[in-house]
């Protein structure tokens, strides 16, 4: 069979089982074994188990459950909660400015956490209550967490660019610096929509607190916040300067971490511990799973000659790079609509990655225009984690008001892709300033 026209049966077999409501590690699998199957028969099942835990068989993997443990640690603490509180304090007699100071609170817990649903959890049990309590309507009290939620994925250090550094084989610490800046333009998008938004209205979504604090008072959580945000600092520099690998510099930080909540939020019985050290592992298992079931994948892919058959084919059709990646855009942005963005990342950047640095782009700008992609289908329905995420800490709000309160951070992020497309630098300045340019 053409290996075109085996490419499209795959797709359709790959989305119906996915759709069948099977876990996505199971249906790669599934699918997998099949065509495998299928092409050699059953002796090609010999090699499978072997691909399988030789994708997992990666020192650099050690990293992802470290990153975990560090943002478990601080999700299971008061952090959030001091955290929205200090900023809270600081931007309360602004119009629209609780919105803003629970934007801010999401960049800066993404940064000491790197999971989304772990932000929109650990701000939205305070921020929503409160912005509701202060005249907001709940659109606009959900859709913000939602969306400030999905910084948790681009914001270093971050588990989905750690995911792609693996399946390119990338540098992990210049994918986290490409992340920086862009991290800050869409947190400044977010903060500028709801600061218009809310003039727009004249006021009408806001009551404006007259409570008035003291710098004093507005200072008395940062000791309790700033360490963990030090912390951060350390691990990026760690990485950045040369000083540690991924993996030692994760480790360091998962054990201050959890010291951190240990000594300043008292975590030290073992049931708070070992809550933590649940939700570490119970996520790190499903990452890993994925990935060593998108080896299998990526092998029955390559197999079938259908990578190799598709990057030639887009090559032979000598498209506008432009045109290209608009393309490359909308085929991300449908499958963020459906998967979880560590499975777009393992199942699309192999493929996708020659493609792109043949027309003439960087790798790890387009790791930042990636993510930015599936950071939108987490707050698109079907899959929409975050989605669910508030609802599931706001069971009151319906789901539909907390898809139309996000909407508009959505179109910040395409305008985020749009200028980043016109000004590549935005994330690719700080890697080679850093760093100098890559090899």
């Amino acid at each position: 069979m053409d290996p075109l026209l085996l490419s499209l049966f795959v797709l359709i077999v790959t989305v119906a089982v996915l759709f069948s409501g099977v876990s996505v590690s199971i249906g790669l699998i599934i699918v997998s074994i099949f065509f495998i199957v299928w092409q050699d028969g059953t002796y090609g099942l010999a090699i499978l188990p072997e691909v399988l835990f030789g994708k997992l068989d990666s020192f650099a993997l050690l990293s992802i459950p470290m990153f975990i443990l560090m943002g478990a640690a601080v999700a299971s603490s008061r952090a959030g909660a001091d955290l929205y509180a200090m900023l809270e304090r600081w931007l309360t007699r602004v119009p629209g400015g609780l919105v803003v100071s629970n934007l801010g609170a999401c960049a800066l817990f993404s940064a000491m956490s790197g999971s989304s649903p772990a932000t929109c959890a650990a701000i939205g049990k305070m921020g929503i209550p409160e912005m509701i309590k202060r005249g907001y309507p709940k659109g606009v009290a959900a859709g913000s967490i939602a969306a400030g939620g999905t910084l948790g994925i681009l914001i270093p250090p971050s588990v989905t660019m750690i995911v792609y550094g693996i399946a390119t084989e990338t540098s992990i610490g210049r994918l986290f610096l490409a992340g920086i800046l862009p991290g800050l333009m869409l947190t400044a998008l977010f903060m500028a929509w709801a600061i218009w938004s809310t003039w727009r209205q004249a006021g009408a979504h806001v009551v404006v607190s007259n409570i008035k604090y003291t710098l004093a008072e507005k200072l008395e959580l940062a000791p309790k916040i700033v360490p963990f945000l030090l912390i951060i600092v350390g691990v990026l520099y760690a990485l950045y300067g040369g000083v540690a690998t991924p993996s030692e510099a994760a480790g360091v930080g998962a054990a201050f971490c959890v010291l951190l909540a240990v000594v300043i939020y008292g975590m030290w019985r073992g049931k708070a511990l070992f809550h933590v050290f649940r939700d570490c592992t119970k996520e790190s298992v499903m990452i890993m799973v994925i990935i060593g079931a998108s080896g299998m994948f990526g092998f029955m892919l390559s197999s079938l000659y259908i990578t190799q058959s598709i990057a030639e084919w887009i090559i032979d059709l000598q498209l506008n790079p432009w045109a290209l990646m608009a393309m490359i855009n909308l085929f991300l942005l449908c499958a963020g609509f459906f998967l979880p963005p560590v499975a777009v990342i393992l199942m699309t950047a192999p493929i996708l990655l020659p493609i792109i640095t043949e027309a003439g782009f960087d790798p790890y700008w387009f790791a930042v225009v990636l993510t930015i992609n599936m950071e939108i289908g987490l707050i698109t329905p079907p899959v929409g984690l975050n989605l669910y995420v508030i609802n599931g800490i706001a069971p009151d709000i319906r789901l539909q008001t907390i898809l139309w309160g996000s909407l508009p951070y959505v179109g910040c992020m395409v305008l985020a892709i749009v200028l980043l497309c016109i000004f590549p630098g935005i994330a690719t300045w700080f890697p080679e300033f850093l760093m100098g340019p890559a090899v």
